[in-house]
């Protein structure tokens, strides 16, 4: 079994050039408590990605021999899914059971699932070393800015003591409750492995979701696959959070996420859509067990996710 403060920063998607970023992290997560090792594919560059496809796969093997008890992605970008027919899955389970807790969020949406895919093993859903851990305050390099809840929230989730989360989400859904498995991540990346081996099959689940730089149209164009690929109808729940750093259009009038929830609760309209959850390319971005059994519940504005069920 890894110390409980073992943690190695990797790069599996898309090359790191802010090396500020990661000082950052690696200075806010040693105040933390954390013994930090940075991976050698962190210095890696090949064309847009952390080295090339070998490379990035020898990553993934060599964090998961080495077990550490938290493996952190260094950022997302795009890499993972030309990946994922050469994982050795076994590795990567062999590690959880070691007591490894794998943690991504965007690109690693598709390491995460996949894994829940071909071997049951959990993962979490969360902050990253760069993105997250490392964000800077104005214009001095050395002042990090990274948020408070999300650092606190993390380091719960990594030592096994964050037993639920809790969000304000839009009225309507007072009284609601549901079980099942909680999965999800990016809506892109979700919709990329679509038809594939990698993609769960999850009913009776609370599905969760956000993305970054998508229009609304775009928004709901993949909302609508997944509805009429069946997935969205075999949830309890479909929870949504932060769909970030989109532009208005002038052909708009009008047209935003809030139209979009419409027409996507109008396609499906037995399974219940939540706002608020605060996950997503944002600074407040919560960590959330990939496949763990959790109880939803809604108390007037506020929906509580609660992980020991």
């Amino acid at each position: 079994m890894s110390s409980t403060k073992t943690l190695t920063i990797f790069a599996a998607s898309g090359v790191e050039t802010r090396r500020a970023h990661l000082r950052r992290a690696c200075r806010r997560l040693q105040a933390m408590g954390y013994e930090v090792t940075e991976d050698e594919s962190t210095r890696l560059r090949h064309q847009r990605f952390a080295g090339d496809d070998s490379q990035r796969l020898a990553a993934l093997h060599r964090v998961a021999d080495a077990a550490p008890a938290v493996a952190l992605a260094c950022r997302g970008g795009y890499g993972i899914t030309r990946l994922l027919d050469g994982i050795h899955w076994r590795r990567l389970q062999r590690s959880v059971e070691r007591g490894t807790r794998w943690i991504g969020y965007s690109d690693l949406t598709a390491l995460s699932l996949a894994l829940l895919a071909h071997t049951g093993a959990g993962s979490w859903h969360g902050p990253m070393a760069s993105e997250d851990f490392g964000r800077k305050r104005g214009e001095d390099p050395e002042v990090d800015e990274a948020n408070d809840i999300t650092c606190e929230t993390f380091d719960q989730a990594m030592s096994g003591s964050l037993e639920a989360v809790g969000f304000r989400t839009a009225r309507g859904r007072d009284g609601f409750c549901a079980t099942g498995t909680l999965w999800g991540g990016n809506l892109s990346m979700i919709c990329s492995l679509l038809g594939t081996s990698h993609l769960p099959r999850v009913k009776g689940g609370v599905l969760f979701l956000e993305d970054v730089g998508e229009h609304p149209y775009r928004v709901e164009r993949m909302l609508l696959q997944l509805a009429q690929a069946g997935i969205l109808a075999q949830q309890r729940a479909v929870l949504l959070g932060h769909f970030s750093a989109w532009k208005p259009s002038p052909l708009d009038r009008g047209y935003a996420l809030k139209q979009v929830w419409e027409r996507v609760g109008q396609a499906c309209p037995k399974t219940p859509l939540l706002t608020g959850l605060p996950v997503g390319h944002v600074p407040l971005n919560m960590a959330l067990p990939q496949g763990r059994k959790v109880k939803l519940q809604v108390e007037g504005s506020t929906a509580y996710l609660f992980f020991d069920v």
